[in-house]
């Protein structure tokens, strides 16, 4: 969000005009209108960070040569958490910039959940020093529920003190949909506190009448649609539908056929939850308009969803079109089809290594945020019925089924047992409150042996377990504890991989390449435990989140989502 120095009203007008030459200019090239569709041949004139004139020729103190390029405005990531891709906000950056991401709508309501207003006020001034545009949405649930125990509480009055920052557009994700459509006070006040501003929803499979009333709450936005019916219906409802495609949530596919020309204006793309494994491997939002593109999308209505549909949805004037007047934020294209980005220019600045370099960071937030309690093989035994309730994965889904399952108890525990895919999942309270630890059931993972453990855990952010072996869970949460947070797998009382998330157990200072090698690890380690999910990390993260149906776990026991309640 750090800005290029803005010229004056006349030096702007002058270099528009050609009375002088520009401060950059881009030539040779062909501007792809995002409203027309035309292209547009002639120079790009840049001045200072606001682009002043196309489809002429211009001379500038610095010219690019852009000859053969199709060049179409930044991408814009509509909403992500940046602590799903594990590194800092300025690492974040650095990554995912040179891949055209020139703005990105965060909502930190990870590292709010754990530290509070301090990890919000942490990411607004990390905002302040990024090259993209990094804007940060106030978190408007946390905790998401009263079914849970997160670090910290944010009510109306703690959000509006907030609001003021200039990377705010209003607020993020509003998760609680229950509590919206039956009148929770709390909700109430949050809502009525930022009316006129934008409001971002979270409604999984809402639909009808609850549907109408969440929406005529002033929700404008929904990245919860995973059919085609459902974000038909939501559009048919004035809903601007975000697409996502994260590392576990995965709904492009489902959604491509909904993005037309008609549909274009009224769709965006985002990415949620991305982990810096997809990142380097596959990409970001660049990634999602490769694949778009060949599901057989119009390529203009994709491009158009990356980039003006997305600064319209929130309120952003300024970008979304390669036209005067508007943010230099641009992306010079080899290949269409495959989104072959050449070069990105982001606020008029080339997005280059030493564009990253020795930009300042914030210090972080929340270090030496884990405490949990004390913890034997005993503490992961479950006690029950034989009929019990399992958390069924759907792969590729953050919606769960609600299975049960008949088992047999020994010696009173209902054990895990690898023959039928079941595995202990248990969450350990961390943020020292109540030292709760509630425990379940899981299938999905495939799951041999030993045991994985995260402090990521959407979205109170405790420690989540999953196991075959109860002394291996144990290894698995101290370990977390020493290191302050972040992923580990163990196997006969051993450190198989891992990974410190030490800035609130959500992040690490590392480089991006770091974590990355680290995660490779931890993927490879995981799979000799026999687990077969791609994602596991951040699958385990969302059995925890008891906003979506239908069946999760927090500390506090199992939830039904589709009753709202505690089992």
């Amino acid at each position: 969000m750090q800005d290029a120095a803005r010229p004056d009203l006349e030096t702007r007008i002058a270099q528009g005009r050609g009375d002088a030459p520009a401060d950059l200019v881009l030539k040779g090239g062909e501007v792809w209108c995002m409203v027309t569709g035309a292209r547009i041949p002639g120079d790009v004139a840049i001045c200072g960070g606001m682009i002043v004139g196309i489809g002429a020729e211009y001379t500038g103190q610095r010219e690019i040569d852009v000859s053969g390029a199709v060049l179409v405005p930044g991408f814009i990531d509509t909403h992500l958490h940046i602590e799903s891709s594990c590194v800092t906000p300025a690492e974040f950056d650095r990554c995912v910039t040179p891949r055209g991401i020139t703005t990105a709508i965060c909502d930190p309501h990870e590292i709010a959940n754990v530290t509070g207003a301090a990890g919000i006020r942490y990411f607004q001034k990390a905002a302040e020093t990024t090259l993209m545009d990094l804007r940060v949405n106030l978190s408007s649930c946390v905790p998401s529920t009263e079914m849970e125990t997160s670090g910290a509480e944010l009510d109306a009055e703690a959000l509006r003190k907030l609001a003021d920052h200039p990377s705010g557009i209003g607020l993020a994700e509003f998760m609680n949909y229950p509590g919206v459509i039956h009148r929770d006070p709390g909700c109430m006040e949050k809502l009525r506190g930022f009316e006129g501003r934008h409001i971002d929803g979270h409604a999984p499979l809402l639909s009808g009448r609850d549907l109408n009333a969440y929406i005529a709450a002033g929700i404008r936005t929904e990245h919860e649609a995973t059919t085609a019916e459902e974000a038909m219906e939501k559009l048919q409802k004035g809903m601007r539908v975000l697409i996502r495609e994260g590392s576990v949530s995965k709904d492009l596919d489902a959604l491509a056929p909904v993005l037309t020309p008609l549909t274009a204006p009224y769709i965006c793309l985002c990415t949620d939850d991305r982990n810096p494994l997809d990142i380097a491997e596959e990409g970001h939002i660049d990634d999602m308009i490769r694949r778009l593109i060949a599901h057989g999308c119009d390529k203009l209505a994709v491009y158009r969803a990356a980039s003006l549909s997305a600064a319209e949805a929130f309120g952003l004037k300024d970008r979304g079109q390669i036209a005067p007047g508007k943010r230099a934020d641009i992306v010079v294209l080899d290949d269409m089809e495959n989104c072959a980005i050449r070069k990105v220019i982001c606020n008029g600045i080339e997005a280059l290594p030493a564009a990253f370099r020795d930009r300042a960071s914030p210090p972080p937030a929340g270090l030496g945020s884990v405490h949990l309690p004390a913890l034997s093989p005993e503490s992961f035994r479950l006690h029950g019925q034989e009929e019990t309730p399992v958390i069924g994965i759907q792969p590729g889904r953050i919606i769960t089924d609600h299975l049960r399952e008949d088992i047999t108890p020994e010696n009173g525990d209902l054990r895990p047992d690898p023959a039928r895919d079941l595995a202990r999942i248990s969450i350990v309270e961390r943020h020292g409150r109540n030292g709760n630890i509630a425990n379940g059931l899981v299938r999905g993972f495939g799951m041999k042996h030993g045991a994985i453990g995260s402090t990521i855990c959407h979205d109170h952010h405790n420690v989540a377990l999953v196991g075959m072996d109860y002394a291996d869970m144990v290894c698995a949460a101290e370990r977390l504890g020493r290191m302050g947070g972040g992923f580990v797998v163990t196997r006969d009382g051993a450190v198989l991989a891992e990974l410190p998330l030490e800035i609130a157990g959500l992040m690490s200072r590392a480089s991006f390449e770091q974590v990355h090698a680290a995660l490779s690890d931890l993927r490879a380690a995981a799979s000799s435990l026999g687990i077969t999910l791609p994602e596991p990390f951040l699958q385990l993260a969302f059995l925890a989140l008891p906003v979506i149906p239908h069946l999760k776990i927090t500390d506090r026991g199992m939830v039904d989502v589709d009753r709202f309640c505690l089992i």
